[in-house]
């Protein structure tokens, strides 16, 4: 029979001394279209899909099957971010944002402001250490320094600022030779695999139409810059260069070899699996020595993946999922247990208790993340940047 989640045995999984392993929560998707609907896997440089061989079965029927990554460990992290993002205000988590409307007009395609739950280093991250804050470089702040100085044996300002980075992972990489290294790896790790491909690397073929089948090999005058801007002529002027009428977005062009891109493909089965670890989580330590502090990290990985995948959900285009079943499993020094599946509410409930007995222990959560929303602006030199890489027109 499956047994209920509390915050009260995470905390106690929490402990220095604790023996429990951790939670691990499988899922079988299937496509919208249902079984053998093709699906579109994360494709990499060169146009590439992550193969893989893996042992399924048990028993005497254990054996290797061929695998395709549809979404590897990063990607699912930052899919958590995003839903931690979306429940921000609902959980009140804290949040560091860089405002960009310093500078000026920006493609429409390019956000307006960048989270902490976008930044691609999370604590580490570029963007945050060339930022600025009341006219001060944010690296110089006081919680500039405390961030950028935070390490997995010293995590207040990371639980207090961005509680996600000891949970997904993070790396100082990015202040100098000789300034801190820390680095934290991840405490969960989720991926979505395809079994048994039914082919590995179909090529989508077409051609781009046209109602009017104008010569795409008419050559014309192009500005890269702006494909608004071509004219006929013979001399190109500055900005422009002599191409073909197809490069503007005219005639009936096939799809050149090189450029077929990847094509969804269908698997035997499509599985999830996640793994929050309180071994590696019983690295991370606060002034407070509270192990509860742990406790409100793996609950945030768990709110936070309920978030995201409890229901149909899209990873790309040609992507679209839905949970068929799902099971979770405690890991514990006794022996292993199935647990209740929460929805939403049920462990948004636990996150929040988890926050409130570790606020009462000390720790930098709960009523302080109310005042932990900091905006900040871009460094001259980063402002510098963004307007030479998107010059105003």
């Amino acid at each position: 029979m499956a047994v209920r989640l509390t915050a009260e045995r995470l905390v106690s999984a929490a402990q220095d001394d604790s023996a429990d392993a951790g939670i691990t929560i499988r899922a079988e998707l299937e496509p919208l279209g249902g079984d053998g609907t093709p699906v579109k896997p994360a494709a990499y440089g060169g146009g590439q899909f992550q193969h893989g061989r893996r042992w399924v079965g048990s028993g005497e029927d254990r054996h290797p099957v061929d695998i395709l990554v549809i979404d590897n460990e990063p990607s699912q992290a930052n899919r958590l971010e995003a839903a931690l993002q979306d429940k921000r205000d609902v959980l009140g988590l804290p949040d560091i944002v860089l405002d960009l409307s310093s500078a000026g007009t920006l493609p429409p395609h390019l956000p307006r402001e960048i989270s902490m739950f976008q930044f691609p280093h999370r604590n580490a991250d570029a963007y945050l250490r060339d930022s600025m804050v009341d006219g001060t470089p944010f690296a110089t702040s006081e919680v500039g320094e405390a961030i950028f100085e935070a390490t997995a044996a010293s995590a207040d300002a990371l639980l207090a600022w961005c509680p996600q980075a000891p949970l997904f992972g993070f790396w100082q990489s990015h202040l100098g030779k000789k300034r801190s290294q820390a680095k934290k790896a991840r405490s969960w790790a989720s991926e979505i695999i395809g079994l048994e491909p039914a082919a590995d690397d179909v090529r989508r073929l077409g051609t781009k139409g046209d109602p009017i089948n104008l010569n795409a090999e008419e050559q014309v005058l192009v500005n890269e810059d702006d494909m608004s801007v071509w004219e006929f002529g013979e001399k190109p002027e500055k900005g422009e260069k002599r191409d073909k009428l197809a490069k503007v977005g005219h005639g009936q062009v096939p799809f050149p070899e090189d450029r077929q891109a990847l094509s969804g493909v269908s698997f035997r089965q499509i599985l999830q699996q996640a793994t929050v670890s309180f071994a590696s989580l019983r690295t991370v330590r606060t002034s407070s020595g509270a192990p509860e502090a742990r406790a409100v990290l793996a609950a945030l990985g768990l709110v936070a993946h309920v978030a995201a995948f409890a229901r149909a959900f899209t990873l790309r285009s040609g992507a679209d999922l839905r949970p068929k079943t799902v099971s979770w499993r405690w890991l514990g020094a006794r022996g292993d247990e199935d647990l209740e599946v929460p929805d939403f509410e049920a462990m948004a409930a636990i996150f929040s208790e988890c926050v409130a007995q570790a606020e009462v222990a000390g720790v930098p959560v709960g009523s302080q993340w109310k005042e932990h929303r900091l905006t900040v602006s871009p460094s001259p030199s980063l402002l510098q940047a963004i307007k030479k890489s998107w010059p105003a027109t």
